[in-house]
C-alpha cells in the first residue's frame, strides 16, 4: 500500500498565496486545494476557514510582534533605542505584508473583501493605540516629555507607513531605495527633541 503524500502547512500557504495574488479574496478554497494538490477536506483540517488561510497566506499571523516587543521594553533601557527597535521591527513586518495585502485587495471590488477587512479591524489604529500606550506609560515614568500620545503615535505611524508604501510599493526607477535604518534614525532625529525629557 502506498504511503499517503504529506504536504506541509508552508506548501499549502504558498499555494494559497499564489491563488489569492492572482484572483483576490474571491479565490475559492477549491482552487487553492487543487493548486496545493490536496482535497478541500484536507485544506479545512489545517485551516478552519478561508479567512484563516488568507491571514496565513498574506502573512498577517506574523504581524504585530513589534507591538508586544515594544511594551516589553517599557521602563527599560533608553526610550529612543526602544523606539528605534520597534520602528525597525514595524517596517520589517509591514514590508512583508502590505504589498501582498494591497495586491490581493486591488483585484477589483469584491463584496467578500468586507469580510476580511472587518476581521482585520483597523491595524493602523491598533498600532497607534499600542504606541500611544507605550508613550503614555513612559511619560508616567518621566522618561518622555509631556505630549499628546495619540497625536504623536499617529504622526509616527503616518511616517512609517508612507515609507513602506514609497519604498516597497511604488516602483521608482532611477532612484536607490532608502535604507530603513537611515529612515528610522532620521525620523527620530527629527522627533526626539520633542520627546526627550
Amino acid at each position: 500500500m502506498a504511503r499517503p503524500r504529506t504536504i506541509t502547512d508552508e506548501q499549502i500557504v504558498e499555494a494559497a498565496r499564489e491563488v489569492f495574488l492572482e484572483q483576490g479574496f474571491a479565490a475559492t478554497t477549491a482552487e487553492i486545494a487543487r493548486r496545493a494538490g490536496i482535497s478541500e477536506g484536507t485544506l479545512f483540517k489545517r485551516y478552519a476557514s478561508k479567512e484563516d488561510l488568507f491571514e496565513a497566506a498574506v502573512g498577517l499571523h506574523d504581524y504585530a510582534h513589534w507591538r508586544a516587543n515594544l511594551l516589553e521594553r517599557l521602563g527599560q533601557g533608553e526610550v529612543r533605542v526602544n523606539l528605534e527597535q520597534a520602528f525597525m521591527e514595524f517596517l520589517g513586518e509591514a514590508a512583508a505584508i502590505i504589498p501582498n495585502l494591497m495586491t490581493v485587495l486591488s483585484r477589483g471590488h469584491d463584496p467578500e473583501h468586507n469580510r476580511i477587512l472587518e476581521r482585520l479591524g483597523n491595524p493602523v489604529r491598533q498600532d497607534a493605540e499600542v504606541l500611544a500606550r507605550y508613550l503614555r506609560a513612559e511619560l508616567g515614568l518621566g522618561r518622555v516629555r509631556p505630549l499628546d500620545a495619540e497625536v504623536t503615535a499617529l504622526t509616527i505611524l503616518g511616517a512609517l507607513t508612507t515609507y513602506v508604501h514609497q519604498e516597497h510599493m511604488m516602483n521608482q526607477t532611477g532612484r536607490e531605495p532608502m535604507d530603513a535604518g537611515r529612515f528610522v534614525r532620521g525620523l527620530l532625529d527629527l522627533l526626539w527633541p520633542g520627546l526627550s525629557p
